[in-house]
C-alpha cells in the first residue's frame, strides 16, 4: 500500500505529532508498506529518513509556541505527482494539509483519512490570550464538523477525545486508534545517567515531568502543587525534561519559590535519551489539561513509572486510576494529596510499576500500524462505492489548467 502522511509541520521541529509520524511511517514500512511523508519547508533540508517531501512556503513565526516554519497553499509540481499516486493519505493537520488533500486527493478518489491530535480550542486559549474563549470555541464548532464530514474517516487517538470531537458536532462514526511507541529503545535503555548529575541523591523519591515546557502544559499549577507535596514530604524532588517557551519563567519562578534546591531543568535533550532519563526517575508527573494522547505519558509507563495526571481527556483515558498511577482532579488540593501518597506508599507505587509496565503494552507502535491499516482499508473501500461529486471534478480540471 503507497501512504502519504500529510502534515503542515515536521521535523526537524519536535513535538508530540511529529514523532507520531515518524514512528508509524517506520512501523508501516517494516510491514512492507511505502509511506510518504509531505510537508513544507527547506527543500534542501536533509532529512535523517526516506521519501520525506517538502515544498517550500513562506516562514511562519509564532514566538508564544516557539515555531518557526515554512508554510504553502500549494505543493510543489513533483509533491503533487507523487501524491496522486498514493492509495491512501492521512491528514494529520486540517487547516492546511486537510485542505490541501481535498484539493489533489478527493478529485482522484484517493481516500482521505484524519487525525485529531491536537485540542485546538485549548490551545487557541494558550497561545492567543487575547481571543475571548467563547470565540476561539465558537470557531471550532463551525470548521470541524464541516472538516470532518468532508473526510473518508475519522480517528481519535482515544475516547475522551472522541467525546469531544463529538461535543463540537462532529458526527459519528469516529474511529478510536491509540498513537503508538516503539517498546524497544525504552526497554533497553541503559541506566546511564547518574542523579547526582542534577543535584539529587538515590535516596531522594525524584519525580519527573518530560514533554514540551509550553503554556499549554500547565506548569505553574505542577510547581504549584509541587512546593505543597514538598513541604510535606522533605525528600520529594523534581525534575523537568524538555525545552519551550515556558523554560525561563518556570526557573524563575522555582527560585522564586525557594525551590532551586529540588527542582531541576534540563532544558532540550535528544530524543533517543528520553528513556534514560525515564528510568532515572520514581513516578511520572504531569498537570496539563489539553493533551490527546500523550505519547511521553506511555512511554514513561513503559519503563515502569506509575503516573500521576488530572482527569481530562487523553490523561484520563491512558491511566488507570488506582492501578497504573493516580488520577486527580483539576483543583491544587486534590493533587497535591495524590502526589504526597504516590511519593510515600511504596508498596502501592511498586504494584503500579507492574501495572503500568504491562499496560504500555497495548499501545506498542506495530499493534497501533495495525489498527490504522485496517482503518485505510475501510476508506478504500467505502471510496469505491461513492462516486465523485461534482465540484471535485471541477476542482480536478482546473488542476490541469494550472
Amino acid at each position: 500500500m503507497r501512504i502519504g502522511m500529510l502534515a503542515d509541520i515536521y521535523k526537524p521541529y519536535v513535538s508530540g505529532v511529529t514523532n507520531h509520524i515518524a514512528l508509524t511511517k517506520r512501523a508501516l514500512e517494516s510491514k512492507g508498506h511505502q509511506v510518504f511523508v509531505f510537508t513544507f519547508g527547506d527543500e534542501d533540508y536533509r532529512d535523517d529518513e526516506p521519501n520525506v517531501i517538502r515544498s517550500s512556503g513562506l516562514p511562519l513565526a509564532i514566538p508564544a509556541a516557539d515555531l518557526d516554519v515554512q508554510i504553502s497553499l500549494r505543493y510543489t509540481q513533483q509533491a503533487q505527482r507523487l501524491l496522486r499516486m498514493m492509495d491512501v493519505v492521512h491528514v494529520h493537520h486540517p487547516s492546511i494539509s486537510g485542505r490541501l488533500a481535498l484539493r489533489y486527493c478527493r478529485p482522484r478518489r484517493i481516500p482521505i483519512v484524519y487525525t485529531n491530535h491536537t485540542r485546538y480550542d485549548l490551545y487557541s486559549q494558550a497561545y492567543l490570550p487575547w481571543m475571548p474563549d467563547v470565540v476561539g470555541e465558537a470557531f471550532f464548532r463551525v470548521f470541524l464538523p464541516a472538516y470532518c464530514r468532508s473526510m473518508d474517516l475519522v480517528i481519535a487517538p482515544s475516547n475522551g477525545l472522541r467525546d469531544v470531537l463529538m461535543s463540537f458536532g462532529v458526527e459519528e462514526p469516529i474511529e478510536v486508534v491509540p498513537n503508538g511507541i516503539d517498546l524497544g529503545p525504552i526497554r533497553s535503555a541503559p541506566d546511564s545517567l547518574n542523579r547526582s548529575d542534577f543535584g539529587f541523591s538515590d535516596e531522594n523519591l525524584l519525580l519527573t515531568f518530560v514533554g514540551r515546557l509550553g503554556p499549554e502544559k500547565n506548569l505553574a499549577f505542577l510547581l504549584r502543587s509541587f512546593a505543597g507535596a514538598a513541604e510535606a514530604y522533605d525528600n520529594l524532588r523534581l525534575l523537568l525534561v524538555g525545552d519551550g517557551p515556558e523554560l525561563d519563567n518556570m526557573r524563575d519562578r522555582a527560585r522564586l519559590m525557594g525551590l532551586s534546591e529540588k527542582v531541576r531543568f534540563t532544558g532540550m535533550v535528544d530524543y533517543g535519551d528520553v528513556p534514560s532519563f525515564l528510568k532515572m526517575a520514581d513516578v511520572f508527573v504531569t498537570a496539563s489539561v489539553t493533551e490527546v494522547h500523550p505519547l511521553t505519558l506511555i512511554e514513561a509507563m513503559a519503563a515502569g513509572l506509575p503516573v500521576l495526571g488530572i482527569h481530562s481527556p487523553g490523561v484520563g483515558d491512558i491511566i488507570v486510576d488506582g492501578v497504573t498511577g493516580m488520577l486527580a482532579q483539576e483543583d491544587m488540593a486534590s493533587f497535591t494529596a495524590k502526589m504526597v501518597r504516590i511519593a510515600t506508599n511504596q508498596e502501592e507505587r511498586e504494584a503500579m510499576q507492574a501495572a503500568s509496565i504491562r499496560e504500555a503494552e497495548r499501545y506498542a507502535v506495530d499493534v497501533t500500524a495495525d489498527e490504522l491499516v485496517l482503518r485505510y482499508k475501510m476508506a478504500i473501500q467505502k471510496v469505491k462505492k461513492q462516486p465523485v461529486p461534482l465540484r471535485y471534478r471541477l476542482l480536478r480540471a482546473l488542476d490541469r489548467v494550472w
